[in-house]
């Protein structure tokens, strides 16, 4: 799959990321989008690694699983490198 392939679900992948942790993300739409795209693309590159696979395909489960959890950890570490948390949220 081509970088703008891995951009396109990346962006669909930061809102699946921002409707899962909306308190986590910080920054707004934006940065949820920007987080899944860095997601996608980490989550892709760590399934090429585990299963020898360089050209996952678009429309392929494997790969939406790997980019939503790709999306999801990279939005964790986000989320815990500037202290965003639900508990000091405002209501």
């Amino acid at each position: 799959m081509g970088f703008l392939a891995w951009i396109i679900l990346g962006l669909i992948v930061g809102a699946i990321v921002k409707a899962v942790m909306p308190g986590r993300v910080g920054g707004g739409w934006v940065t949820s989008l920007v987080l899944g795209v860095v997601g996608a693309i980490v989550g892709g590159w760590i399934g090429s690694l585990l299963f020898g696979k360089g050209d996952l395909a678009f429309f392929d489960l494997g790969t939406w699983i790997l980019a939503i959890i790709g999306g999801l950890v990279v939005a964790g570490v986000y989320g815990a490198i500037t202290g965003r948390d639900r508990t000091t949220r405002a209501p």
